[in-house]
């Protein structure tokens, strides 16, 4: 393999520093799990009877038997979203197999999993964020019944995998695998749909207009096509050595997914305790694996919304990173692919390109990515080269291609679309945020405008609605974060923002609120901390005070001096509204910590 580049050794080297106590701490934890011994040859006889009792004759035979494997399935399957629907045939496929590799498996619980494109704009998208760590908390549940020697997480969507990723984290002793349900087949363009999105914005299509295409482009099981959040997850577990090599982008409810998902089972069973192929998940995931995935992300300019996640998830693994090693990377890590909305194109046309083998294959050529990780398929991140196929009903791997197979979709890393990543953080007077720029055109990079200062997006879709918005402005749309209101995404600005900035108006936007793992062509300042509403410099800024955002350079300017502006009145915080299962969510509000720390509730303040 090429030398390691010396800027991603210089900040994995530090991340390691930085972590030492906690990751010293976490591993201790963990170590100590692991030679507890498996869990059911502690329980009670009435204890391990309660944990079978509903099973079938043939699996209550084995599981007398306190060294019989047995493997916990964790599932997000709800038949609402497109992406979780197929999991409602996977326990049954898991536990054929299980039972062919002599052990059994059983689906130790469900967990939440709310659809982002269904809540978009709506109340309940003031709970998305929060998800994630309910995501955790009930994966924890579901295994704290101590009865299990493995796990397999599924779970594809937005909140989804960083929660099953996390809750899976704290029981890190065990081996994990995270088992993906693929992506639906492609529908219409994404240009056509972007096309009447934006006729509708402007009132020149229909409702019925709208909705018809909508559902020509979300048409049926598996992962919406774009390269949002729940693709972005899909690519990280693969960089991270959680899924089998290959298994992120083949489509639902077909032979080879079904042989991949059967797959998972048997080699759960393999890497269990007590076998020479032990691989728990604190093997796995550390801070190599971590770097790799993130540098998978700004490769390909994936979501933003793992600008958040990334730091949980880490944080769950007692790993300490920050925005800065996301930054610095991004720097030296170029971007070879283009996938909607950063290109015209579809997961489908990436993984046909060559996906994610391709992808492993040049990062690794270019000393981009750590070779020498533990993956649950047993080998280094140089097995994910490899590409999943059926040779006469028996699971294969073959190398992937050398080349890509189409250079307007995907790009070697000596040959890049751009020099750095998708990726970058913004400082300044206004705070700390981020900017996905793989999709922004560099002619729109640089925006210094007149600040339209907004308290929720509603009041921004009135004034464009009433024509207000004619002009170039930097759209302020504050009190959105995570102690505000649980840090909605924004994406329902997307397209009027964007008919302005296509009418050849100077358009960005700065928030303290998400955008989307389909973030789109407007320059967007987001996850700005210190947010609003504990008094962050977003509080202060007026109707008309000049803002640059300068993706360039990484800068978030006010031209008013701190001074002055931290003497104004401070705009008072809207009251956290109710309703809609809101009210639930208070303290985890309350124990949000910020944005740039992963903005979750279930750790203490670092």
């Amino acid at each position: 393999m090429p030398a390691l580049h010396p800027v991603t050794a210089e900040i994995t080297q530090r991340i390691v520093e930085r972590s030492h106590d906690t990751r010293a701490d976490y591993l201790a934890r963990m170590e100590a799990a692991r030679h507890d011994g498996p869990g059911r040859a502690k329980l009670s006889c009435a204890n391990w009877a309660h944990a079978f009792a509903a099973s079938p004759d043939g699996d209550k035979t084995r599981m007398r038997d306190p060294g019989a494997p047995n493997v916990a399935i964790v599932s997000a399957y709800n038949d609402m979203l497109s992406a979780h629907q197929p999991y409602e045939r996977f326990p049954d496929v898991i536990r054929r197999a299980a039972r062919e590799a002599g052990a059994t498996a059983q689906y130790a619980g469900g967990v939440p999993a709310m659809c982002d494109g269904v809540t978009q704009g709506r109340p309940g998208m003031e709970l998305s964020l929060f998800s994630r760590d309910v995501i955790a908390m009930s994966t924890a549940i579901a295994l704290t019944h101590d009865a299990f020697d493995a796990t397999l997480m599924l779970g594809i969507c937005d909140k989804i995998v960083p929660g099953l990723f996390m809750g899976a984290a704290a029981f890190g002793h065990l081996p994990a695998i995270f088992v993906p349900g693929g992506p639906m087949t492609s529908g219409i363009s994404n240009a056509e749909k972007a096309r009447v999105r934006a006729l509708y914005a402007e009132g020149k299509a229909t409702r019925d207009e709208l909705l018809d295409s909508e559902m020509k482009s979300y048409h049926g099981p598996g992962t919406c096509t774009f390269y949002g959040t729940a693709n972005s997850n899909q690519m990280m577990m693969e960089m991270t050595g959680l899924h089998l090599p290959g298994a992120a982008f083949v489509t639902p409810n077909t032979p080879l997914r079904d042989a991949l998902t059967a797959a998972a089972a048997r080699r759960a069973v393999e890497i269990r305790g007590g076998t020479n192929a032990y691989t728990p998940f604190y093997d796995v995931i550390d801070e190599k694996s971590l770097v790799n995935a993130t540098a998978g992300l700004l490769a390909t300019g994936g979501s933003t919304n793992h600008t958040l996640h990334i730091l949980a998830m880490a944080r769950a693994a007692g790993i300490q990173m920050t925005w800065e090693d996301m930054d610095d990377l991004s720097r030296v890590t170029p971007l070879i692919a283009r996938v909607y909305p950063n290109g015209t194109e579809d997961v489908n046309a990436f993984h046909a390109a060559g996906g994610m083998a391709f992808v492993t294959r040049t990062l690794l050529e270019a000393g981009l990515v750590h070779e020498d990780v533990r993956t649950v398929a047993g080998e280094g991140l140089s097995r994910y080269r490899q590409e999943p196929f059926l040779d006469d009903g028996r699971l294969v791997w073959r190398e992937g291609p050398a080349a890509s197979l189409d250079l307007d979709i995907l790009r070697p890393a000596d040959d890049p679309f751009e020099a750095e990543g998708g990726l970058r953080l913004l400082t300044g007077p206004l705070g700390r945020g981020v900017i996905k720029t793989s999709a922004v055109k560099p002619q729109h990079r640089i925006v210094e405008a007149p600040a339209a200062v907004f308290d929720d997006q509603e009041a921004l879709l009135a004034a464009y609605g009433r024509g207000e918005l004619n002009r170039d402005f930097v759209a302020v749309v504050r009190f959105q974060g995570p102690q505000a209101n649980g840090m909605p995404e924004l994406h329902s600005l997307t397209p009027p923002l964007g008919v302005l900035q296509d009418r050849g108006f100077k358009v960005a936007l700065v928030t303290d609120g998400r955008m989307s793992g389909a973030s789109g062509k407007v320059p967007a300042a987001i996850h700005v901390t210190p947010e609003a509403a504990v008094g962050g410099p977003l509080a202060y800024v007026r109707d008309g005070d000049v803002i640059r955002l300068d993706a360039e350079a990484g800068t978030l300017d006010i031209h008013v001096d701190p001074r002055e502006l931290m003497r104004r009145e401070r705009a008072a915080c809207p009251r956290a509204a109710a309703g809609f299962g809101r009210e639930l969510f208070g303290w985890m509000r309350r124990a949000a910590g910020p944005a740039d720390t992963g903005a979750c509730a279930l750790f203490e303040a670092a």
